[in-house]
């Protein structure tokens, strides 16, 4: 039972770890329509693409992961020599803001 909980959370980690990243700023433009992607407080340049004529269609937000910290899994497990024992979880929570524009 302990090695299964073990295995769950690893698989966990490695399931969170692969899918997030710790701050990016992606900015998507098609035809009339732009997409800006602000994570974990990064500034954006969102003034200048409204002083350029776009105007915001959407604005939303989801909480995201901005940064992991490494514990040990058990009491008497030795971070340095051990590395078999590290279990990486989220430090820091933050918001990723979601910015459809349109001219």
């Amino acid at each position: 039972m302990k090695q299964y909980k073990k295995l769950t959370y690893i698989f966990l980690i490695f399931f969170l770890i692969g899918g997030c990243k710790n701050s990016e700023k992606k900015i998507i433009e098609k035809e009339n329509s732009l997409e800006i992607v602000v994570s974990c407080e990064e500034e954006s340049n969102l003034e200048q693409y409204i002083n350029d004529g776009w105007k915001i269609k959407k604005e939303y937000s989801e909480e995201k992961v901005c940064s992991w910290k490494t514990i040990a899994a058990t009491k008497d497990c030795d971070l340095e020599k051990d590395k078999g024992c590290k279990i990486v979880q989220p430090d820091k929570m933050g918001e990723e803001r979601i910015y459809l524009l349109e001219k």
